[in-house]
């Protein structure tokens, strides 16, 4: 992403790098003031308070969760002592959508805001990974094939111009005779994840710019570049677990970092830690090896790709807590095959080959990747969780074998806090009433002063925590800055304690009668949140038959495309699951009643997480409530925050599970919930939303953007 701040040069009484010095801490809030103006918001309480921990947290060399409640600002409440500061700052989000806003709108209104007093134009870049950025080297010398043909045009192999994907890469190609940036995020309308593999590379791929006939071009040594000059980095919460946990750093050193959008930060690493052995991959390997790498290794992998493929056929999807002898075998078979794979590679040059270099380069990571995958699968440690994965649940098709970490915290722990300053930031980071589960998820010790007990001047000796000296962690502090949002007075939170408790099948006659009965008094309006695809599509299917309100349901659209068409018709609904809970931002009248189908525990055979909680309860902690409830919690919180987006918004978070209410358990998930008014009166429910209905506003239409 480029912007004018990028390439504009000191401008006359500006200081120099030498003469900048940190801002006092007293003139952060007149900073944020001029900041708030310049991007026309509005100044909020909490706002302020958040800016002055950040820079109290920068200051004193500590760590800081902050809850920000939506309408804080809280963009510009760490933008602004960050650049006061005058250290490099590194910035995480997990949304492209946050990585605009900040990029296109916050920072350059910010930088001009800040210019007169810091006497200095800070420089700002966005960075991503490398398969982010459009190949030069591929766009024109085309892709190496799998097909042991080396290089080939893959607009003929894809059906030529006429078809889909061949129409895509040309378009692909065309794009990059215009584009200044090669990232894909640019690309409007975009292409599909096939087209663009075949125009990309990863880090394993990439020749290397010294190496490769377009490296002086190349976009994403372009973004590396512009990232080392830059005063604030926005990437990615990838990328930030790469720099983490690999050892290999990919961000420029910064001396403070900033994760927003924190609650997804361990789901984020997590799958950046997590590796798979498919059988695709291993043929993709044999056939990618076979043109340069010698004939017995091949032939090794080969087989042994055979002998997988059978094995995949039958298997049971599930967690294996030790590879049987049979699995530990194919699998072993892979590594040794790879292996001689990589060592024939190095070892062998055809010198009359003119792309031999980007062949051998696609092989080497396909084989390396193998070897990788395959190497931990048998390491059998304690702290991985191995598990068998079919695409289709009902057995069709080939398994596959997964493994992920059992934790991430240690991970980020290690890699995360050291030789800097970090603010995790959210609208949900408190659950239950505190900041320990999901400090404790994110690498940090438990608390142990209440938040806001340090005064300022109060600095903790270095490298201490607030938990044990053994833990040499330094120390942190939660802050909840609060919502500027009026919540008992714009918001109800209903559970219906009548219903029956839901089993594990979808099909919920007394749930069904009362979701039509609450969409009826909204008027439609309604955002359905839906712990299963397939509670969405029984809820859509039954709706479609009794009510006259449009239904609208993931999967059968875009989801931008769902969104705009659910917030510019307020008789119009949306149902859909996980990818709904997070990040739906449609204020106004359109969305005016969130229902919740049931508490969103994960599925108790999902490995990852029950691995996870038996090792929990193994140390003898609660493993139900430390993984299960923290996981419903977190996302029940997040989708309750889709209610309220504006000053002005009103209307009902009905969760149609009675457990909220009848359970021991019910008061963390109330607790974690933002603080509407409480009730479980289905009648007074029923008024409230008719009332909601009979005097809400024209409803706000989302701008489609491009």
């Amino acid at each position: 992403m480029t912007n004018d701040s990028e390439t504009q040069l000191p401008a006359d009484g500006d200081a120099t790098a030498e003469e900048a010095a940190a801002v006092p801490r007293t003139r952060i809030p007149e900073l944020l003031h001029a900041a708030v103006e310049a991007v026309g918001g509005v100044e909020r309480p909490g706002q302020v308070r958040m800016a002055e921990a950040v820079a109290d947290a920068v200051d004193h060399g500590e760590h800081l969760l902050v809850q920000a409640g939506t309408g804080t600002g809280k963009s510009l409440a760490y933008l602004v002592p960050a650049l006061a500061h005058g250290d490099r700052v590194v910035v995480a989000t997990a949304t492209l959508a946050l990585q605009r806003q900040l990029v296109e709108r916050d920072l350059p209104r910010t930088v001009d805001a800040l210019h007169p007093v810091l006497r200095r134009r800070p420089l700002f870049a966005m960075l991503k990974g490398r398969s982010n950025y459009l190949c030069l080297h591929r766009a024109n010398e085309g892709t190496p094939s799998d097909e042991g043909e080396g290089l080939f045009d893959p607009v003929d192999a894809l059906g030529g111009p006429t078809g889909k994907l061949g129409q895509e890469v040309l378009r692909l190609r065309d794009w990059a005779d215009e584009t200044e940036t090669g990232d894909r995020d640019d690309m409007s309308p975009g292409v599909s994840d096939k087209a663009w593999a075949q125009l990309s590379v990863n880090s394993k791929e990439c020749l290397g710019a010294t190496r490769c006939a377009y490296g002086q071009e190349c976009f994403a040594e372009k973004a590396r570049e512009r990232a080392k000059l830059a005063d604030v980095v926005v990437t990615n919460h990838a990328m930030l677990a790469i720099d983490a946990i690999e050892g290999a750093p990919v961000l420029p050193e910064h001396g403070l970092l900033i994760v927003d959008e924190a609650h997804e930060l361990v789901n984020r690493v997590t799958g950046a830690a997590t590796a798979e052995l498919t059988v695709g991959a291993v043929n993709r390997a044999v056939k990618r090896a076979a043109r340069l790498a010698n004939e017995k290794a091949v032939d090794a992998l080969q087989a042994a790709a055979e002998n997988y493929h059978g094995l995949m056929e039958t298997a049971q999807p599930g967690r294996v807590e030790e590879l049987p002898e049979y699995l530990a075998y194919a699998v072993t078979a892979i590594r040794d095959a790879s292996r001689q794979v990589i060592t024939s590679l190095g070892e062998t040059r055809d010198k009359g080959l003119s792309d031999e270099d980007a062949v051998r380069k696609q092989a080497m990571a396909s084989a390396e990747t193998l070897h990788e995958t395959a190497e931990r699968l048998l390491e059998d440690s304690e702290y991985d969780v191995v598990w068998i994965e079919r695409s289709d649940r009902y057995g069709l098709g080939t398994a596959s074998l997964r493994v992920a970490p059992l934790s991430v915290s240690g991970l980020l722990r290690e890699g995360l806090y050291k030789e800097r300053s970090v603010v995790l930031t959210s609208a949900t980071l408190k659950l239950g009433g505190d900041f320990n589960g999901v400090a404790g998820s994110l690498g940090l010790p438990k608390e142990t002063r209440l938040p806001d007990e340090r005064t300022p001047g109060d600095n903790p000796e270095p490298g201490l925590s607030s938990g044990s000296e053994e833990e040499a962690v330094p120390y942190w502090r939660g802050l909840d800055v609060g919502s500027p949002f009026k919540y008992p007075k714009q918001g109800i939170l209903y559970v219906a304690k009548h219903l029956a408790d839901p089993g594990r099948d979808p099909e919920r006659p007394d749930m069904l009668d009362e979701l039509a009965e609450l969409i009826g008094a909204a008027g439609g309006r309604t955002l359905g949140l839906f712990s299963s695809m397939r509670g969405a599509q029984a809820a859509a299917e039954a709706m479609r038959e009794r009510l006259d309100h449009r239904i609208l349901l993931q999967g059968e659209d875009t989801l931008g495309e769902l969104i705009r068409e659910f917030a510019s018709d307020a008789t119009t609904c949306l149902f859909g699951t996980l990818s709904l809970w997070q990040g739906v931002d449609v204020p106004g009248s359109a969305c005016q009643l969130v229902v919740m189908d049931r508490i969103p525990f994960p599925r108790p055979d999902d490995p990852l997480m029950s691995a996870r909680q038996k090792d929990v309860e193994q140390h003898g902690g609660n493993g139900f409530m430390a993984v299960a409830a923290t996981h419903a919690a977190l996302l029940m919180a997040q989708g309750a925050g889709r209610l309220v987006r504006a000053a002005d918004d009103r209307g009902v978070v009905a969760v149609l599970d009675p457990r909220v209410e009848t359970k021991r358990y019910g008061s963390f998930f109330r607790s974690s919930m933002p603080e509407f008014w409480y009730t479980t009166d289905r009648n007074q429910v029923r008024r409230s939303l008719a009332a909601i209905d009979a005097s809400a506003a024209p409803v706000r239409p989302v701008a489609k953007r491009g």
